[in-house]
This record gives structure tokens, sequence and C-alpha cells, in this order.
């Protein structure tokens, strides 16, 4: 029985990444191809090419994706897109909603951003205990020129929901910075701390 509860687990440890990449992409194509379907039938892929393509809906929407960026790096597109901004701006609900998404999206994705900078242990919630947190960027509060250079803005992330967490504004020196990287701190916040940074194992194993 110990045995076959063993073949079991590892089964399942083969079996689950590769059912859930597998329905995600089934989600992810079958949901492209539902949104293709709301165009008017005159503009759908299938006029053009009398055959439906399963997936296709990815390919148009990353160039579509592709497209726009495009248009919007240049200076006309800058200028289109401060004029689309300020006219958000004076939309009350909208402009807060809005203006959040874009900051975040900024934040992570733009090349200026400077989201996880590294990995770092914090004394939270309370002295004695210690958390994985990841350093944002410098605290970017109305305190003394001082205390602003001083102090790291902190996001702790939930386990295993990396998504939802707390900011804390802590000082550099109370911070323990841990030699792994942003990915491998994040796969040790989703797996509960059973997934340890590769370094960790190879001591572990020595």
């Amino acid at each position: 029985m110990s045995a076959l509860r063993r073949w079991f687990i590892a089964g399942l440890i083969v079996l689950v990444p590769i059912a859930g990449t597998v329905l995600f992409v089934r989600w992810l194509i079958g949901f492209s191809d539902h949104a293709l379907a709301l165009l008017p039938e005159a503009y759908r892929p299938e006029s053009w090419l009398g055959m439906h393509i399963p997936g296709l809906g990815v390919v148009l929407a990353v160039l579509g994706i592709c497209l726009i960026g495009m248009l919007v790096t240049n200076f006309f597109g800058k200028r289109l897109m401060a004029w689309f901004d300020a006219i958000l701006a004076r939309v009350p609900i909208v402009r807060s909603i809005y203006g959040a998404i874009k900051q975040l999206m900024e934040a992570v994705l733009g090349a200026g951003g400077n989201a996880f900078q590294k990995v770092v242990l914090v004394s939270f919630p309370q002295k004695g205990e210690w958390t994985l947190g990841f350093v944002t960027g410098p605290a970017k509060l109305p305190w003394s020129e001082a205390e602003q250079q001083s102090m790291l803005a902190v996001f702790i992330p939930t386990t295993p929901n990396p998504t939802s967490g707390w900011l804390l504004f802590v000082p550099e020196k109370e911070l323990i910075t841990l030699p792994i990287t942003v990915e491998e701190g994040l796969k040790m916040v989703v797996s509960g701390g059973m997934v340890a940074p590769k370094g960790q194992v190879a001591e572990s194993a020595s």
C-alpha cells in the first residue's frame, strides 16, 4: 500500500501540471474564438479563409496588441494617448479605476518600472517572525529627504495567492537581502515554502 500511494502521488505530480496547462490553453483558444464571434460576419476570419482555424483568435489578438503598441509609441500616438488620458481624468469614477490600473501596468511591465527589484526577509507580522517580501523601490512619501533615502517599499504577498498582500515601508537596514531571484521567491510563496530555491536544494543535498 505504501508503494501504491507513492506511485499515485508521483503520477499526480506529473499529470496535474500537464492537465492544468492543457486546460488553460484550451480555455484561451476557446475564449479568443468566442471573442471573434462578436465581430460582424463579414469581418470574421472564417469569411476570408473559408474555414475555421482553432487558436486563430490568439494570433490575431497578439498581432492587434503589437499594432496598438506600435501606434502609441510614436509621436502622434503619444499625443493621442495624452489627450485620451486627459478626457478620462475628468470622469469621476472612471479616472480612479483607469489611473490605478495604468500605473500598475506601467510599474510591472514598463521599461522604466522597478517592480520587484529583489527578495528580502522582513520581520512581520511581529518581531522574531520573518516572511518573504519583494522590494518595489524607495518609499515615495512626504517625509524628509533623509528618511526617504533610508526607507524602502516592500510588498508582502499572501500564500498561495501572491496577487494580494500588504505594503510595508521598512528601513533598509532592517531588511535581509536573500541571494535568490524574484521567480524563486514567488515559487516559495505560491508553494507555501515547499519549493526551495535551487541553491538551497543543492546545499541540502550536499
